[in-house]
């Protein structure tokens, strides 16, 4: 299993719907996820608008992405979300800013 770690910038202003949105993640893109093995997908939000994001998969998490790249259901939701994101424009899954693992316990 290949642990992943990443940031990317929330605009500040909208944090607080960037938050209300998780809460109601579509079915379609939760089913996407799992079928596309992003596993223990979990992300944490500072209130500087850091977002960390952390997932495991079975693959390499290029594969993991490229999986999801060919899902419907992820093109709507990454243009749905890209206004919320700080960057060049691209999509939020394309702006990842992947992190080294220094460290795991097990």
């Amino acid at each position: 299993m290949t642990r992943v770690g990443f940031t990317l910038t929330v605009k500040r202003e909208l944090m607080d719907e960037y938050r209300r949105r998780h809460d109601e993640v579509w079915p379609a893109m939760l089913a996407a996820l799992r079928r596309c093995g992003w596993h223990n997908y979990t992300l944490f939000l500072r209130d500087d608008g850091t977002l960390f994001g952390y997932l495991e998969t079975p693959g390499s998490f290029a594969d993991a992405l490229a999986a999801m790249a060919d899902e419907e259901v992820n093109a709507r939701w990454q243009a749905e979300m890209a206004p919320f994101f700080e960057g060049d424009g691209r999509a939020a899954d394309q702006q990842m800013q992947t992190l080294d693992e220094v460290f795991h316990l097990d």
